[in-house]
């Protein structure tokens, strides 16, 4: 059966990466509450361990949005040596993850519905394919990839955070309602 084109806005676009962030740092805050060594411990999943899987999460999120959408593919190799995207501890992760982040943010809300047409090729993979499919392809390997972590926290018998497109989604403008609420009493208005 051939691929059929699947629509997506600007809008969508930007819904799926705030999505995904949103669920990954409910992942991060899981895993950083596991007691011990928990997060570094070799588990035998894709990237070892899971503080390994998250650091992947974000370097793809980071190769494919930071630098193959915006056509900055010959930076690449230079930027595969550049150790501090493989932090070895929260304090690097952190650093890391919001310079990932705000590099995502700014390629997201950059795009256009022909930017998203556009087409974007990886060194390592044949043929091209749109941005909208870089999208979608970012959004499912972080999917993947937190799978890896649910299994290892199920082997300790901890529980993942919840991750469904609803309950992420509804739960963030609860918490900006009552951040605003908190600094309107803070300024006694």
């Amino acid at each position: 059966m051939p691929a059929r084109r699947i629509e997506l806005s600007p809008n969508d676009a930007l819904a799926l990466i705030e999505y995904d962030r949103r669920v990954f740092e409910r992942f991060v805050r899981r895993v950083r509450g596991l007691p011990g060594t928990g997060a570094m411990r070799k588990r035998g999943i894709g990237h070892e361990s899971v503080f390994r899987t998250l650091v992947h999460i974000l370097n793809v999120h980071e190769v494919w949005l930071v630098y193959i959408v915006p056509g900055r593919s010959r930076e690449l190799r230079t930027l595969f040596e550049d150790a501090s995207r493989h932090p070895t501890t929260w304090r690097g992760f952190d650093a890391y993850a919001s310079k990932v982040w705000a590099g995502v943010e700014a390629t997201v809300r950059g795009l256009t519905p022909r930017s998203l047409g556009r087409r974007a090729k990886a060194p390592w993979m044949p043929g091209t394919y749109s941005v909208r499919d870089v999208i979608y392809q970012t959004t499912l390997e972080e999917a993947h990839h937190l799978g890896e972590i649910i299994g290892a926290l199920w082997q300790d018998d901890v529980e993942s955070p919840p991750m469904t497109w609803i309950d992420v989604r509804r739960a963030a403008p609860r918490r900006a309602r009552k951040r605003a609420r908190t600094r309107r009493v803070a300024r006694g208005s």
